[in-house]
């Protein structure tokens, strides 16, 4: 069996851990004797990073403004929801991953992969799914992935849609992740993290000026662990980020830059959706047999390999103080390969046998991005009036390509046929094809026969667009956001046997205006939409409205969203702390929806009405805060005939009025420090989401839960601090991604994570 498309990155990641280990060691030693000696009179916050002794990174949890010149005010002046997880909430909570970043700001949930719709990040924003909105520093991030963050200065959330801003998608919100960049100060921070279930993570960050205006920065970052709960499960990574920049602090600017990324994981399987009726899905949860560990994989066939390299020049030229222009050209080039075990419960032997299939999803996929993105930024007065603008010209070009395993028993027949787990069933003809729900053994050797399918679709996308936002100051009281991009988007799709073509041409709008009654807060009612053309993700990801061979897309359009909002932002406390709160409508229409056998239309609508509410930043010089509300009420107002691959369901129960899949009525993030001493700091988090649905059909849920978190921090001195936390401290059982068939994701029980670090 060929398993090879993707390189085993095992060697290279022993290497990488040997390196990192050895760089902290050698530049730890001296310092820390060093620091032995010295008294240390300057106290700072957990996190902090000492450079050269002098200068201290911002430790607060509130951010002023977008890195994002497409933000052409200040956050608080800004007419839309938007928050931004900064680095000191990352190291607070430990966070490994885009995953556990995203769970401190609510109304995020997550969707779980399988074969066709791919492995990887799928974060569903204020009910619709994000997977293809992911930019980083501002341009779109292709490609289904599992994200680190050793690289990551900052996230940031836009909610609401963003087309305006970044194109197509963006339904519900996007992310933008803006990456660590060469400084004009040298510094060193290496650090590792040793935890329960075999955690080890080892990172280095290190910056040096040099040339008098030219800097190097270099990220490196080794991870492996398995995960509490789960039986077998492990995940091992490893990934390295050079960039250059030469002009600091002048006119000109120059940066190069690269990331490379490998994983080489046996990913977690789910937990299948129990049978309430034993006939059909009713209102049903994950049944995991009795123990919360079983793991429905084999790890003889199992595995999953990803890879991301992203090379990156951008140059930025001041005209003046006033004006600045940016190039950014960047080749992306992302791939997964894997056999993910499916425990599928659709042919009802988890009723009537206490068995579960192993159904084999598998993907052998690359995703290449090349995008040249031109922005003019700055500041300009018309009729008296200050106008902080951003517009600029995109051109991309996206392929993805696709293809499997042929997965069979030892006679040639499909293993799709072998799905009857009785004690005689034909599933039971092939050793490991089935196995018990209470008793799962993933050593199981397996006895079919996978060979590589390198029958490939590909797909091919183009996208020309061209933007201009601004922010009008009427008045020191009154400010007017105005937003418009055009895109053209042709994409194309061919397999081996059928092809299909898509041309869109579209405009989105954005518009808000702004009320100051103070200086430190804002008032604000904004309009904005979004656009998802067929085959908008690509072939990478479940999207709603896709490129299907076979089907008559030329008479299909854009599927479009409009979200109408209102909200207020307070700066208090000083300035210290940011408090937001919006209330507002998102309603997507023109989506795509089945009329009648092989008839797709643009008929279909939903909508979410919800509130949300933020804080962050400091309630006192000691007292952190993280924290969010949201309340999000949705509905299939227009779900169109329920079927599979174009063919009706007959009999089938209408969707229209049901609630959204993957979105929660009521989601809350709480996450808190308090400096106790000048070098001890504790901090705590609640993370609570309610039940939401898996299906449209909203037969299969997964429950509510509430999980929390602690952290415990000490300096030793200006070298030397130690972190301790503690997450999921209850060891709560809970799902944190819902498929809408089959199965769900249990996340990780009680995790203890101690991080020592090292500033220099």
């Amino acid at each position: 069996m060929s398993r090879q498309n993707v390189q085993n990155p095992e060697h290279s990641r022993l290497l990488l851990a040997s390196a990192v280990g050895m760089a902290v060691a050698t530049l730890s030693v001296p310092h820390m004797a060093q620091a032995a000696d010295a008294s240390d009179g300057n106290a700072i916050s957990l996190g902090a990073t000492s450079i050269t002794g002098e200068v201290k990174e911002d430790t607060s949890y509130k951010t002023e403004k977008s890195a994002s010149t497409k933000y052409t005010a200040p956050l608080v002046d800004t007419p839309r929801s938007v928050t931004v997880i900064p680095q000191q909430v990352l190291k607070d909570t430990s966070a490994l991953n885009l995953q556990d970043a995203l769970r401190t700001v609510p109304g995020i949930t997550f969707g779980a992969g399988e074969g066709g719709n791919p492995q990887g990040d799928r974060p569903i924003i204020r009910g619709f799914d994000a997977q293809g909105d992911t930019y980083i520093d501002g341009v779109r991030d292709t490609g289904a992935q599992s994200r680190e963050i050793f690289d990551i200065e900052s996230i940031e959330v836009s909610k609401g849609p963003n087309s305006a801003m970044g194109g197509r998608g963006s339904a519900g919100g996007s992310l933008n992740l803006v990456s660590k960049k060469p400084k004009d100060t040298d510094f060193t921070d290496a650090g590792f993290v040793y935890g329960s279930d075999q955690t080890r993570r080892y990172t280095l960050d290190v910056n040096r000026t040099f040339l008098d205006t030219a800097a190097f920065r270099l990220n490196l970052m080794s991870h492996e662990q398995n995960v509490s709960g789960r039986q077998s499960v492990n995940y091992d990574r490893w990934g390295v980020a050079p960039s250059l920049t030469f002009g600091l602090g002048t006119e000109n600017r120059l940066n190069l830059s690269y990331y490379h990324m490998e994983s080489n994981d046996l990913p977690d399987s789910g937990v299948p959706y129990g049978y309430a009726s034993g006939a059909s899905h009713v209102h049903d949860k994950p049944d995991n047999g009795g123990d919360s560990s079983n793991f429905y994989g084999i790890k003889d066939r199992d595995f999953r390999k990803t890879r991301a390299d992203i090379s990156t020049i951008s140059f930025e030229h001041d005209f003046n103080e006033d004006m600045t222009l940016k190039n950014t050209l960047r080749h992306g080039n992302s791939g997964q390969n894997y056999i993910l075990t499916q425990p599928d419960d659709s042919k009802l032997n988890v009723p009537r046998y206490g068995t579960v299939w192993r159904r084999g999803n598998t993907l052998v996929s690359t995703t290449e991005t090349t995008t040249n993105q031109t922005d003019l930024s700055g500041d300009f007065r018309l009729l008296g009036l200050k106008n902080s603008y951003s517009t600029g010209i995109e051109i991309t070009r996206e392929v993805s390509r696709s293809s499997s395993y042929n997965i069979t028993n030892a006679r040639g027949t499909a293993l799709s046929g072998l799905t009857n787990c009785s004690p005689t069933g034909n599933g039971n003809s092939v050793a490991g094809n089935c196995t018990s729900l209470s008793d799962p053994n993933p050593n199981d050797a397996y006895g079919g026969v996978v060979t590589r399918n390198y029958a490939t679709t590909q797909t091919d996308a183009n996208t020309r667009s061209a933007y201009a936002l601004d922010t009008i100051e009427l008045t020191p009281q009154w400010l007017i956001n105005l937003g418009s991009r055009f895109d053209s988007f042709h994409t194309t799709a061919n397999s081996p046997t059928a092809h299909a073509s898509s041309d869109s041409n579209f405009w989105n709008w954005q518009a808000g205006l702004t009320w100051k009654p103070a200086q430190n807060g804002s008032v604000y009612a904004s309009f904005a939409t979004s656009a998802t053309p067929p085959g908008g993700l690509v072939g990478q990801g479940s999207d709603g409205n896709p490129l299907t061979a076979g089907i008559a897309v030329s008479d299909l359009q854009p599927e479009t969203t409009k979200n109408f909002e209102v909200g207020t932002k307070w700066d208090v406390f000083n300035e210290r702390l940011s408090l937001t709160a919006a209330v507002f409508r998102t309603e997507k229409t023109n989506t795509r929806v089945l009329t009648s056998t092989n008839v797709y239309q643009n008929a279909g609508e939903s909508r979410v009405d919800g509130v949300e509410l933020s804080a962050s930043g400091k309630i006192t010089d000691k007292w952190q805060v993280f924290a969010g509300y949201s309340y999000l009420d949705s509905e299939l107002v227009s779900a169109g005939l329920v079927g599979r691959n174009g063919a009706v369901t007959a009999g089938a129960a209408s969707q229209s009025g049901n609630r959204m899949p993957n979105v929660p009525k009521n989601s809350g993030t709480l996450w808190t420090t308090y400096q106790l001493a000048p070098k001890l700091t504790i901090g705590g988090g609640a993370f609570y989401v309610g039940e939401v649905y898996g299906d449209t059909a909203n037969t299969v849920y997964v429950p509510s839960y509430t999980r929390f978190d602690a952290m415990a921090s000490y300096k030793l001195n200006k070298t030397v601090d130690f972190q301790l936390n503690v997450q999921n401290l209850t060891d709560k059982l809970y799902y944190d991604k819902a498929f809408a068939a089959h199965f769900a994701n249990q996340a990780a029980g009680r995790t203890v994570l101690f991080s020592t670090n090292f500033h220099f």
